[in-house]
């Protein structure tokens, strides 16, 4: 079964995503809340010469995570380390992590939800008090060791925060949702991407190309890139709006950012459950999916978006979804 064009995670495809990241907070685009309050927490760390309180960023996937902790790194002047919650599977793997670091160092620790609780359980005196103690050798021949770390930032990703223990969560110091993003913002994210890239794109292009991004710059980026190969193969190279509208089409990307995964989930709901309510796992089995997978790239943007709801009962298709595929309720 081919990726769909349109997820939030990160393909094999995206590593391009490394090559037009925006260096600083001023170049990036979009999070203006987020961007403010961590420019002030930066400069102000920086000025007392102290290293940043530890950051959780979360939200959907593909808003930008990644991106800002490689900026938090830029702005303070330091190296970034990164690893993920599934790599992080026995405390050597941490020991070797942390002890790599040098003062003042960036930690950036993606799906951090999935890092397993008694590692987790380590993780606390590090980012406390900047020591690490574990356990080696077997039962009788078992001590502690425990190992000073230099004063670090550790900057945690997360799309499920409700997943995170509360004794984790509040070792983090700053704490930040990342939204949707806005047309306009998408927008101005593409005509970026189009001067990284060097390939001319008209304004009415850039808008096409937002207003079908689901709200997601990964999504946003992925598309121009296979919108590009049509207006260089199929037209005269210049990215305009007539050949995104003739690209995204043939991509089977709607106007909303739909695609036939979506219409497929929407239609189950409808001719299988009466338009719901409908428990999440009876929706699950219906069409095949993880509950995970629907809830982390299917609903979020179709509830942001009004044509999912969710009630105590379950999951309900909304009037404007009959409305949108022509079917009477």
């Amino acid at each position: 079964m081919d990726e769909r064009i349109i997820t939030n995670h990160e393909l094999k495809e995206d590593t391009f995503e490394g090559t037009i990241r925006p260096d600083s907070i001023d170049e990036y685009i979009g999070q203006t809340d987020v961007k403010d309050n961590l420019s002030i927490f930066i400069k102000a760390a920086n000025m007392r010469e102290e290293p940043l309180d530890h950051v959780l960023l979360y939200g959907p996937p593909g808003l930008g995570k990644t991106t800002l902790a490689y900026i938090i790194a830029n702005e303070l002047g330091h190296n970034i380390k990164t690893t993920s919650g599934p790599a992080i599977e026995k405390s050597g793997d941490l020991a070797a992590i942390l002890s790599t670091l040098e003062p003042g160092d960036v930690l950036f620790i993606d799906e951090i939800h999935r890092i397993p609780r008694y590692i987790e359980e380590i993780l606390y005196s590090a980012m406390e008090d900047f020591t690490l103690d574990i356990i080696v050798g077997n039962d009788a021949s078992s001590r502690n060791i425990r190992i000073d770390l230099p004063p670090f930032t550790l900057v945690g990703a997360t799309t499920r925060v409700g997943d995170l223990t509360g004794p984790l969560r509040d070792r983090f110091g700053i704490i930040d949702k990342l939204n949707f993003y806005t047309v306009d913002e998408l927008k101005q994210i593409v005509l970026r991407t189009s001067r990284v890239m060097d390939a001319e794109t008209t304004e009415e292009a850039a808008i096409e190309l937002a207003k079908r991004s689901r709200g997601t710059p990964r999504i946003a980026n992925r598309l121009f890139r296979r919108v590009r190969d049509f207006a260089l193969v199929q037209g005269n190279g210049i990215i305009d709006a007539n050949i995104t509208k003739h690209a995204l089409d043939k991509l089977k990307v709607d106007e909303y950012g739909l695609d036939d995964t979506d219409y497929n989930l929407l239609m189950a709901i409808i001719q299988r459950f009466n338009g719901g309510p409908v428990g999440i796992d009876a929706l699950a089995s219906s069409i095949g999916e993880e509950v995970s997978t629907i809830e982390d790239m299917y609903e979020p943007y179709l509830l942001q978006n009004g044509f999912l709801k969710r009630s105590s009962r379950g999951r309900i298709v909304t009037d404007k979804t009959y409305k949108y595929l022509g079917i009477e309720k």
